[in-house]
């Protein structure tokens, strides 16, 4: 058993097809066929049905995946470990990032890692909060980002590290009741009608957090509609589809421009952390952007 016959076995059990599994490997078809067949004489069992011109994992196959996937994992874990020994002149660096810290945190400083280290790829996903903790936790990112507080940093396989501060306003149209507001009461939060971020967004567990510290639950909510996306809320949010808290990063240039109205409500400020997985090999591109983030905060 090789490596490179497990990356082909993990390949077509993905796409179920040899041919495509082949190609996706710059490979013949003759070649991952071949792959296939010297697995299942080592093993004598077979790892996938044929069924007409499809195949399909047995159960073998599918037990013998998830080890395939993790031996895969560690391999890469150790080849990163020895690339790093030549410094930070090339690599790659995986991120996740929920949506308000990767369109708005992020950029310049990754701007200003990658002048520092022009050999080093950075690729950046964006999910929320949940979903990058899930990122971590599978191995698909090395770093991630979140806000807190939230029950994604509380797992177990996470370690997180404060790295910064944002805040959150509540805003509504400049057309709604509550615009030249200087305050709100519990009566007012719970009468009045809401847009917020999906499940698993940091931003509406902080939102829910705040409004139960001011008596009022999280139930007692008129939440007109549950978008995925900051620049969804904001759009609905101007169209006169309720209030919402969002960052004031996001908010800025709306209120600036006039089409959203700031409404004072207690939210304190919320945690921006870095999270990354307790066991996984912590690369020197990761402990560099790190570190650079810790500077610019300590400059704040």
């Amino acid at each position: 058993m090789t490596l490179e016959q497990l990356r082909i076995f993990v390949a077509v059990a993905e796409r179920e097809h040899v041919t495509r599994a082949a190609e996706a490997l710059d490979l013949t078809q003759s070649a991952a066929s071949g792959a296939i067949a010297a697995l299942e004489r080592e093993f004598g069992t077979k790892l996938f049905h044929r069924v007409g011109r499809g195949i399909a994992l047995t159960e073998a196959g599918r037990v013998f995946l998830g080890e395939a996937r993790a031996i895969l994992k560690r391999a890469e874990a150790a080849s990163a470990a020895m690339r790093e020994l030549s410094g930070l002149a090339r690599g790659r660096l995986a991120i996740k990032a929920s949506q308000t810290i990767a369109n708005h945190f992020l950029p310049l400083h990754l701007v200003a890692f990658h002048r520092a280290y022009p050999g080093v790829n950075l690729a950046v996903s964006v999910g929320n909060s949940a979903q990058v903790a899930q990122a971590i936790i599978d191995g698909s990112v090395e770093l991630g980002f979140v806000e807190g507080p939230g029950e994604s940093l509380n797992n177990p396989l996470i370690a997180a590290e404060l790295i910064a501060q944002d805040r959150l306003v509540l805003v509504v149209a400049s057309g709604h009741p509550w615009a030249g507001r200087n305050g709100l009461g519990a009566r007012d939060l719970a009468a009045g009608r809401w847009v917020l971020r999906e499940d698993g967004s940091g931003t509406r567990a902080v939102f829910i957090d705040a409004i139960a510290a001011l008596g009022v639950p999280y139930a007692q909510l008129d939440i007109a509609i549950e978008l995925p996306s900051n620049e969804a809320v904001l759009a609905a949010v101007i169209g006169g589809a309720g209030a919402t808290v969002l960052s004031e990063s996001v908010c800025a240039d709306s209120i600036a421009s006039g089409r959203l109205a700031r409404v004072e409500l207690p939210v304190q400020s919320r945690p921006y952390y870095a999270v990354q997985h307790v066991d996984r090999y912590r690369s020197r591109a990761v402990a560099a952007l790190l570190g650079m983030l810790r500077e610019a905060e300590t400059r704040v």
